[in-house]
């Protein structure tokens, strides 16, 4: 039976956004609602997060032509788009790369009716909901025409079995959301709700950082995908790049 998984597996949040930075703003100054003028698809990256990726893509292009990203998969959202651009502008892909491949599964978390508002913008316009998450918790909780963290494995289930049946042996880059990072670890660990949480809360996942797993066979024959870094901004550290870790700007309801 022949290889189900990907050799390597990197999982990667998109660069700082010009959301990041308008979140930080709104919360420093005690504002309800977050300042972005775009559709948080349109969202860009911001001047650092653009540096943080080329950084990122330059440890990349570090690597034996061999071992880097030959296949590419990015959420539509124009930040994680750019971020996977810079990567590819700093020649961190296989030289046999052949495109992006747009996956509109893995997209940021939808935050429905609590879209670019702050955690005081939620409590103050809708206490009702803010109520249900505290006592749903934010991995079932569901904002009105938005998401829960269930519904984005849900969608990253499908992902996982593309992967398997078109990108097995190969190595395989993910470009996505903080969330999207965390649900992954979720499913490929086989984690359950308080284990999630519990890494969650440990802090945020930092723009640019790596998480990294490789492909290993069992002397029983069975396969796997090994985490072997998580969180890793050792390419921007090296550069004196800034290390930013702030959450998008709808860390309130996520």
């Amino acid at each position: 039976m022949g290889q189900r998984w990907p050799s390597k597996l990197w999982i990667v949040r998109h660069g700082e956004s010009a959301g990041n930075v308008a979140r930080d703003a709104a919360h420093a100054a005690g504002l309800a609602d977050i300042a972005i003028d775009s559709r948080d698809v349109d969202v860009p990256l911001s001047p650092l997060g653009e540096q943080q990726s080329a950084a990122l893509g330059r440890w990349f292009a570090s690597m034996a032509p061999e071992a880097r990203p030959e296949v590419v998969l990015s959420s539509p959202y124009l930040r994680a788009r750019s971020t996977a651009t810079a990567i590819h502008g700093s020649s961190g892909f296989a030289t046999d790369f052949t495109g992006l491949v747009i996956d509109e599964r893995l997209r940021e978390k939808e935050f429905g009716i609590l879209d670019r508002l702050t955690r005081l913008g939620i409590e103050q316009r809708h206490p009702e909901h803010a109520e249900a998450r505290r006592l749903l918790g934010k991995f079932y909780f569901r904002p009105p025409a938005g998401e829960s963290w269930c519904d984005v494995i849900l969608r990253l289930r499908s992902v996982l079995d593309t992967i398997s049946l078109h990108y097995r042996g190969k190595r395989v880059l993910i470009v996505g959301h903080q969330v999207v990072v965390l649900c992954m670890r979720y499913l490929l660990e086989n984690m359950d709700e308080e284990t999630i949480l519990a890494i969650d809360a440990e802090g945020d996942v930092a723009n640019c950082a790596v998480t990294e797993y490789s492909y290993e066979r069992t002397t029983c024959g069975e396969e796997a995908l090994v985490l072997t870094k998580y969180n890793f901004v050792a390419p921007m550290e090296r550069e004196g790049t800034p290390v930013t870790s702030a959450p998008d700007a709808n860390v309130a309801a996520r």
